[in-house]
C-alpha cells in the first residue's frame, strides 16, 4: 500500500492513491450501519460517548487506527495527505466521533516521535490489535495552552544504589478527549531535568479519570479532568527513557496535529455546503428558488465554498511536504489551523441563516455542525496562539531574510500570472508586498510589542499563504487542461480580492492606528506600495461570484 514514486522523485510517506480512497470509502459505509444519522444525532442529544462503536471501529473488522500507525508495529503506514483525507471524512459524519478518534493518534504521537523501539513495539502494536483506547494528557487548568507552565511534577525513585526505577507524578490536567475511558494516556509533568511524557496506564493506584464535562458542543466525545495523586510510574514508561525531552517531543508533531485539526474543520464546512446547496435549489421565495438569489448565493454560499477550496489545497500542499520528508513546519501547520478552522466557523453560522427557522432546528443538522465545530478554533491551541506563533515567526523570518521569505512569494506570482492571467496571482504579489514592507515598518518603530498589531500581521501573512497555494493549484490545473481549472480560477480570483481587501485593511490599521504615523507617513507608504492598485482587485468580482454559483448550484448560465 505504500506510495511509490519515481527514482527522480522524492519517495513519498503513504498509501498509494486507490488504496486511501479505499479507507476513504470504509469511513463513508460506517454511516450505514455503525453512525447513522439517527445515532449521531441520538449521541449529541443524550451526550453519550460511544465507546462500543469506537472499539468497533478499531476491532479487526475495520481497524481504522492501522492508518496513522507504522508497518513496523502492525499498521500500514499511512502519512499525513491519508490521515488528514480520513480524519476529515469522519468528521464530515461527526466531528464528536471524529474527536474521539483523533485523541487516539493524538496520544500515540510521543511515543511515535520519542519511544524506544521496545515501547513503540508495545504501546503502537497494543493500539493496532484495536482493543486500547488512548489519551493525551497535556492541558492543565491553569495553563491552557502555555505548556511551559506546566505543574504536574514526576519526582523521581531510586533504589539503594540510586538508580531510578521510576516516578511519583502528582498533578491535574483538563480538557482531555477520551480521558475517561483511555486504556492508558501520554501524560506530560515536570522532571528535574523538564518536562517529559510518560504512560500511565488505567487502574493505576492514584490515578482518577473524571466525570466527563457537560459540552457545548461534540457531544458524542468524552473530555474529562484527570487527577493524579503520588501515581508511581515504571521508569521504562518514561517515553524515550530520558527526561526532559516532552517539550521537544511535543513541538515536533504541532506542524502535523494542527493540520490534522484543519482537517477535522473541513469536514463539518463541507457537510454544512451539502445542506444548504440542496435546500436552495428547492425552497421558493418569492417565486424563484434560492439558488438564484444572490442575496442567498453570494452571501451565505460562494465566500464559504472558496474559502473551503482554499483551505483544502493549503492544507494538501502542506501535507504533501511532510508526506516528501519536509520537517519544521509548525508556523504551515498554524497558518492551516487557523485558516481553515475560522472559516469552518462562519460557514456553520452562515449555514443556521441559509436555512431560516429551520437552521435552528436540530433535525437539520447545521446547528449541531455550529455547535461542533466552534472547538476546532480552540483545542489544539486557540486560535490566538497560533496568531502569535504565525506573526512571530513570519516577522523572524522576514527579517532574517531582509524581506527575502514573503519577496520570494510575490516574485512567484508576477511569474505564474505571466504564464496565467486570470487566476488571481498579480493581487497576490501586491498583497505580498504590502505585507513585506508593512512587517520592515512594524519591526523598524518596534510595534511587534503590540499584540493587536502582530495579530493583525497574523491575518495577512495567513491569507497571503493560503492565497499563494490556491493560485498554483489554479494555474496548474490550468497549464493541465483540467476541467476544474475554470472554476478554481474564478474561486482564487475571488480569493485575491479577500486577500487584497484584508491586507490593505490591516496594513491602513496598523498605519493610523498605532499612534506613529501621521496622515501623510500613512499616504505615503501606501502609495509607495500600491495601494490604489490593491484595492482594483475587486474587478469583475461579482461576476466571478455568479461563475462559482453557477457551478455550485447547476444553475443554467
Amino acid at each position: 500500500m505504500t506510495s511509490h514514486t519515481n527514482e527522480a522523485d522524492p519517495v513519498l510517506i503513504g498509501l498509494d492513491s486507490e488504496s486511501r480512497q479505499m479507507v476513504i470509502e470504509t469511513v463513508r459505509q460506517l454511516k450505514n450501519r455503525l453512525l447513522t444519522r439517527e445515532k449521531i444525532l441520538e449521541y449529541d442529544k443524550n451526550e453519550i460517548f460511544p465507546e462500543e462503536t469506537i472499539r468497533e471501529i478499531m476491532g479487526p473488522d475495520i481497524g481504522l487506527q492501522l492508518l496513522f500507525i507504522s508497518e513496523d508495529y502492525g499498521g500500514i503506514g499511512g502519512g499525513t495527505r491519508d490521515c488528514c483525507a480520513v480524519i476529515r471524512e469522519m468528521c464530515k459524519i461527526c466531528l464528536g466521533i471524529g474527536t474521539a478518534f483523533f485523541a487516539i493518534q493524538l496520544g500515540a504521537d510521543p511515543i511515535i516521535v520519542g519511544g524506544t523501539e521496545e515501547q513503540k513495539a508495545k504501546w503502537l502494536g497494543a493500539i493496532a490489535e484495536g482493543n486500547t483506547l488512548v489519551a493525551y494528557a497535556v492541558t492543565e487548568p491553569d495553563a491552557g495552552s502555555n505548556l511551559a507552565s506546566l505543574k504536574t511534577k514526576a519526582e523521581p525513585v531510586t533504589n539503594d544504589s540510586g538508580e531510578i526505577t521510576g516516578y511519583t507524578i502528582n498533578g491535574t490536567k483538563q480538557f482531555i478527549s477520551t480521558g475517561g475511558y483511555a486504556d492508558f494516556i501520554t501524560l506530560l509533568a515536570k522532571t528535574p531535568e523538564g518536562p517529559a511524557f510518560f504512560i500511565v496506564e488505567k487502574g493505576t493506584p492514584g490515578f482518577v479519570q473524571g466525570k466527563g464535562e457537560d459540552k457545548h458542543g461534540i457531544r458524542a466525545s468524552n473530555t474529562s479532568p484527570l487527577s493524579f495523586t503520588d501515581v508511581f510510574v515504571p521508569a521504562e514508561n518514561l517515553i524515550g527513557l530520558v527526561p526532559g525531552k516532552g517539550m521537544k517531543q511535543a513541538n515536533k508533531v504541532f506542524g502535523y496535529t494542527r493540520l490534522m485539526v484543519a482537517a477535522m474543520a473541513l469536514g463539518p464546512c463541507e457537510a454544512a455546503l451539502e445542506i444548504v446547496i440542496p435546500y436552495a435549489k428547492e425552497r421558493i421565495q418569492f417565486g424563484s428558488p434560492l439558488s438564484e438569489k444572490q442575496g442567498y448565493t453570494h452571501k451565505l454560499v460562494v465566500p464559504h465554498a472558496v474559502r473551503l477550496q482554499a483551505a483544502t489545497t493549503y492544507m494538501d500542499e502542506i501535507a504533501l511536504r511532510l508526506d516528501s520528508g519536509e520537517s519544521d513546519l509548525h508556523v504551515e501547520g498554524s497558518i492551516g489551523k487557523l485558516f481553515a478552522t475560522e472559516a469552518a466557523n462562519r460557514a456553520a453560522d452562515d449555514a443556521i441563516q441559509a436555512l431560516g427557522g429551520y437552521g435552528y432546528m436540530t433535525e437539520f443538522e447545521v446547528e449541531k455542525i455550529k455547535r461542533d465545530v466552534k472547538i476546532t478554533c480552540i483545542y489544539e491551541g486557540t486560535s490566538e496562539i497560533q496568531q502569535s506563533i504565525i506573526s512571530t515567526f513570519r516577522w523572524k523570518e522576514t527579517r532574517k531574510t531582509k524581506g527575502g521569505f514573503y519577496e520570494a512569494i510575490c516574485r512567484e506570482m508576477e511569474n505564474m500570472d505571466s504564464d496565467v492571467n486570470d487566476a488571481g496571482c498579480r493581487f497576490y504579489g501586491l498583497a505580498a508586498e504590502v505585507l513585506n514592507n508593512t512587517v520592515m515598518l512594524v519591526h523598524d518603530n518596534r510595534l511587534t510589542r503590540k499584540q493587536h498589531v502582530m495579530f493583525s500581521l497574523a491575518d495577512m501573512m495567513t491569507h497571503v499563504e493560503i492565497g499563494a497555494s490556491l493560485a498554483r493549484k489554479a494555474v496548474a490545473l490550468s497549464k493541465a487542461g483540467d476541467p476544474e481549472a475554470e472554476k478554481v480560477k474564478a474561486m482564487s480570483r475571488i480569493f485575491a480580492d479577500e486577500v487584497a481587501q484584508l491586507v490593505s485593511r490591516n496594513a491602513l490599521n496598523i498605519l493610523m492606528g498605532s499612534g506613529v504615523f501621521d496622515q501623510k507617513a500613512a499616504r505615503d507608504f501606501m502609495e509607495k506600495n500600491s495601494y490604489n492598485q490593491l484595492v482594483c482587485s475587486s474587478l469583475n468580482v461579482i461576476n466571478d461570484m455568479d461563475l462559482v454559483a453557477d457551478i455550485l448550484f447547476a444553475r443554467q448560465s
